[in-house]
């Protein structure tokens, strides 16, 4: 019993390796810490970028079924258990994490809700960004919207209202806004600003950069935002 229970201890579970769906490459075994490791840079860089950037909900998934079997393994603890108290605060930090992660792009998809949801061949593919989930839910919010100003009668404003172009018009993020980026992987000559020469960039280095500057870097996985 003792022996059974130190392996379902909460770092235990975060050193298992997990569904290998999340592996990057075949046959690469990624264990339950990895994974939170990547949703907790995920989030940041969610949290800091200025548009919508790729769906992890693979991580979200993978993080609440770890959850799961960590609040089962705690079942058994007593309330005055320093170590099960412990592992009780990390997952509610976990939670959080989660929880902030999915609030935030929530809050671009209603905020940029039209830029994302108009299919455009000279922008971002922000579609091919959305969970599934996501994607229900941005062509609902636009919808509802809409009919919301048809309801306020809106056709019946001033022609120069009414002929406005909804691409110029709804909110767009902000492409060039400066931000602080970490380097993940070395890179070479990276133009950082039109007016300088190409620079090297080091693992470790952290530079303050335009986003539309790096943003193809964050994509790959060379760079992280902080």
């Amino acid at each position: 019993m003792a022996e059974n229970k130190e392996r379902g201890s909460l770092s235990d579970i975060l050193n298992d390796s997990v569904d290998s769906e999340i592996n990057e490459d075949e046959g690469e075994e990624v264990t339950a810490a990895e994974v939170l490791e990547r949703l907790e840079q995920a989030w940041l860089n969610e949290k800091f970028a200025p548009e919508l950037l790729e769906s992890k909900v693979e991580l979200v998934e993978c993080m609440l079924d770890q959850i799961k079997e960590m609040e089962e393994n705690l079942k058994e603890a007593g309330k005055g258990d320093l170590v099960g108290s412990l592992h009780r605060l990390e997952i509610q930090r976990i939670r959080y994490v989660i929880s902030s992660y999915l609030k935030i792009r929530l809050k671009k998809i209603e905020k940029y809700a039209f830029h994302i949801m108009e299919p455009s061949n000279d922008k971002t593919d922000y579609i091919s960004r959305l969970s599934a989930e996501e994607h229900v839910y941005a062509k609902e919010y636009c919808k509802n919207v809409e009919d919301l100003l048809k309801s306020l009668a809106l056709d019946d404003m001033p022609p120069n209202i009414n002929s406005l172009d909804k691409k110029k018009s709804v909110p767009q993020p902000n492409l060039d806004s400066y931000l602080f980026m970490k380097v993940l992987q070395p890179q070479e000559q990276v133009e950082l600003d039109p007016d300088d020469q190409p620079t090297d960039l080091e693992e470790g280095a952290q530079h303050l950069v335009r986003y539309s500057v790096i943003s193809s870097l964050l994509e790959n996985g060379a760079v992280a935002l902080t």
